[in-house]
């Protein structure tokens, strides 16, 4: 069983930084794309940024300049540092990775941590 598990959320000023962190464990025999999704109040889960296992990273026009997406694969971790917050980066922020486990080598699952909330006040 894979689990992923956030941190980092907060409240915080606009203008302000914040770095959220997701790990994975469990049976990992390895973990392809890592992403990091947002969702705004009353609104649908958006992308943010991925990051492949070559360390190449996509960002959404949006946070581009502002959001860095990282991984420390030693630690199957990645993480979303964010600066220049604005009050439209509220939302609920959830990790997702694409892992292969151990027991089923065949099989790529995309795997969701459980969100960690991000409020920025104005």
């Amino acid at each position: 069983q894979v689990q992923l598990v956030e941190s980092g959320g907060g409240l915080v000023q606009a203008g302000g930084s914040l770095r959220l962190s997701c790990a994975a464990s469990g049976s990992i025999f390895s973990i392809n794309d890592m992403s990091w999704f947002r969702q705004p109040p009353g609104k649908e889960r958006e992308l943010v940024a991925t990051i492949t296992s070559g360390d190449k990273a996509d960002y959404a026009d949006s946070v581009k300049g502002r959001f860095t997406i990282s991984r420390d694969n030693a630690k199957n971790t990645v993480y979303l540092e964010m600066n220049s917050l604005k009050p439209e980066d509220t939302a609920v922020y959830y990790c997702n990775a694409l892992i292969i486990e151990l027991q089923q080598l065949l099989t790529t699952r995309s795997c969701w941590g459980q969100g960690t909330q991000v409020t920025v006040s104005s």
